[in-house]
């Protein structure tokens, strides 16, 4: 029966079989319902004292609540409600077939529909106002409805990945993106976003390209590829036309080279690419294998000692005031020849256990002189175990003495990483704060103690995490930054030389050349925490405090990426932050996942509750995912420690009841 009900008396089921959510999309919904009002009634059945428990539609109903408490709605909205009754079996069954019974829009679909409403007179920042986004996220599906029909028909059934339709994009040429479509149609290989970049990029070779060098003029030339030259040209300026052909070339030599590199080494397998460093889409799904680096000779030890007292020596040449010029410019000159030498000591490749062999791979890519060159990480496809110890984060709390909760390596190295995005979307949207970091992390780097861990790789490379593969599901800040890659302007990339495609880079308008430096400083941030040892980067908390992160926005708690991995105790802990001894003390006899299923519905704030426990739920996070600066709280100590069971709980299960 269909039936309106003020809003005050529509209350969150404890039947609702969704029990996560997500930050930005609920933002979304709760503009969409303010623009439009609410397009699809909510599933309620009558609870106790006039109230109607909503089965399916708590995010609506969430959405609601939050428009009325800021003014937008009153108390007495009416809701439009489908009212049912049942066994509660059956309830819990419409719950899971409303959540169950849904289909995420296909992107080409949004294009088309966002394309729609900009030619019937809106603009895009309207569209995004409308639908709670950002306006580079509805410009980047403008730019998809403008993608060659067949690519754009690829999109839409599902042939062709998001990713893999943005680098299509990366060139305005829709006879270009059709060509280079059809040319892959018949492709052996595995195609990647990368591939198609490189190829819609490319109408031609030069002579001197890393593939053109790995395959060969004459193997080229036999297979009936065709070579344009002008009259000034030599082997490496010539015009290789059929890039296509040579791409299939290439893949067969970096194929043999890969074969022979996997037997020479012993290893189970030796995966090649094209491009001269390893992507995330190959790596996906694997696990690192740990691997240590060459032990040193005793004499290499030695030699390493003398560099360091001679470090010393010189070093305090230029800390001397009464060192004359010729002395400081000589000791500068020593320096850099030393600190070359000590890091060609230190920096030494790693050696794979000879029993990790028998499932280990690796990847060759293409250097930039066209030679394979096997990249010293080993990886394999089955899951890692390690001996590892788990690292203890102390968190410190008023009035309360550290438990002996611990956290796993592989959590915190994943909370790191997470982290690491949240700083990286907040510095990528202000330009004018990573331009200072930019030049005085440049400006810094000749007086930079070699020892000292770098808050940034900062040379142009892109950091990578401690976590092979990883990749956080629903983040709002990993999804925040792909759409902000997405969206830039990349129309400079299709210049032939890096001139020509340095003179269209600075054509490109301030905002354009603004968002590339969010970019490119965003993206070199290594993995960070808030604590003691190799994860602290007391630069990270220096910029995490002017940006005034709010870590509680960009990141919640849930089974899945905390609870589940942590001991009973820590999940306590979190609970007394938020609702004191009484909240503890309901939960303190529930089992570890049953436990880890009610936190993260409390700290998503998807109960029923008092406002401020509601409001401290929903502003925590750990402390060790906080931003502060260093000069104002001590970071937290995380330490090396054997995990700690479950049974750890009982002091504070006893302290509770």
């Amino acid at each position: 029966m269909i039936q309106s009900i003020p809003l005050k008396k529509l209350v969150p089921s404890p039947r609702n079989v969704r029990k996560s959510s997500d930050v930005l999309a609920d933002l979304q919904l709760r503009a969409d319902i303010a623009a439009r009002g609410l397009l699809q009634n909510l599933v309620v059945r009558k609870g106790k004292r006039g109230k109607f428990e909503v089965e399916a539609g708590g995010r609506r109903l969430a959405a609601l609540q939050a428009l009325a408490e800021e003014g937008t709605l009153s108390q007495n909205h009416e809701v439009t409600c489908l009212v049912i009754e049942g066994e509660e079996s059956e309830v819990r069954e419409a719950s899971l077939a409303e959540n169950v019974q849904r289909l995420a829009m296909n992107p080409a679909d949004e294009a088309q529909a966002f394309a729609s409403i900009i030619e019937a007179g809106a603009t895009p920042e309207d569209v995004a106002r409308r639908f709670g986004l950002t306006v580079r996220f509805v410009e980047g599906r403008l730019r998809l409805a403008s993608l060659a029909p067949c690519v754009f028909e690829a999109l839409a059934e599902g042939t062709i990945t998001l990713d893999m339709a943005k680098a299509y994009g990366a060139i305005s040429d829709v006879e270009r993106q059709a060509h280079v479509y059809a040319e892959l149609q018949d492709a052996w290989y595995q195609i990647t976003p990368d591939t198609i970049r490189r190829m819609v990029l490319d109408a031609t070779v030069r002579g001197s390209d890393p593939r053109a060098v790995l395959v060969g003029r004459d193997a080229y030339i036999g297979a009936g590829g065709r070579i344009e030259r002008e009259l000034f040209d030599d082997d490496a300026s010539e015009s290789w036309i059929d890039v296509a052909l040579l791409e299939d070339l290439a893949h067969k030599a970096m194929e043999e080279a890969a074969a022979r590199t996997a037997q020479e080494r012993g290893l189970a397998w030796v995966r090649p690419t094209l491009g001269n460093y390893v992507s995330h889409d190959l790596v996906e799904g694997l696990g690192r294998l740990p691997s240590e680096p060459a032990p040193m000779t005793e004499q290499e030890a030695q030699e390493l000692g003398e560099l360091e007292a001679d470090y010393d020596r010189v070093a305090a040449v230029l800390e001397d005031e009464g060192s004359d010029e010729d002395e400081v410019a000589k000791a500068e000159q020593e320096l850099v020849v030393i600190d070359r030498a000590m890091r060609a000591l230190n920096d030494r490749p790693p050696v794979l256990a000879d029993d990790l062999k028998a499932e280990a791979g690796a990847f060759l890519v293409l250097s930039r002189n066209g030679e394979p060159t096997l990249v010293p990480q080993y990886y394999t496809e089955t899951e890692v175990i390690t001996g590892e110890g788990a690292i203890e984060a102390v968190e410190e709390t008023v009035g309360t003495k550290p438990t002996g909760s611990s956290l796993s390596q592989r959590l915190l190295d994943e909370l790191a990483m997470q982290r690491r995005d949240i700083l990286a979307i907040h510095l990528a949207n202000d330009p004018a704060l990573a331009l200072d970091f930019m030049v005085f992390t440049l400006a810094d780097a000749d007086g930079h103690d070699w020892r000292a861990r770098k808050a940034s790789t900062l040379v142009g490379s892109i950091a990578s995490g401690p976590v092979a593969g990883f990749e956080a599901k629903d983040a709002p800040a990993s999804a925040a930054l792909a759409e902000f890659a997405g969206s830039l302007d990349e129309s400079w990339r299709s210049g032939e030389t890096d001139v020509e495609r340095f003179a269209r880079f600075r054509s490109l308008s301030d905002e354009a050349r603004s968002a590339w430096l969010g970019h490119v400083v965003s993206r070199t941030l290594v993995a960070s925490l808030a604590c003691e040892g190799d994860r602290s980067v007391p630069m990270h908390e220096a910029l995490g405090a002017l940006l005034e992160i709010e870590t509680a926005h960009w990141w919640r708690p849930t089974a899945a990426n905390y609870f589940d991995r942590v001991a009973k105790a820590r999940t306590l802990e979190a609970l007394d932050a938020a609702g004191g001894p009484e909240l503890v003390s309901r939960y303190a006899a529930s089992k570890k996942a049953e436990l880890a299923s009610a936190a993260e519905r409390i700290f998503s704030g998807n109960f029923i509750g008092e406002a401020e426990v509601k409001e401290r739920a929903q502003a925590w996070v750990p402390a060790i995912m906080l931003f502060t600066a260093a000069q104002e709280v001590a970071p937290i100590d995380v330490e090396v420690d054997e995990a700690v069971s479950d049974d750890a709980t009982d002091e504070i299960a006893e302290q509770a009841a």
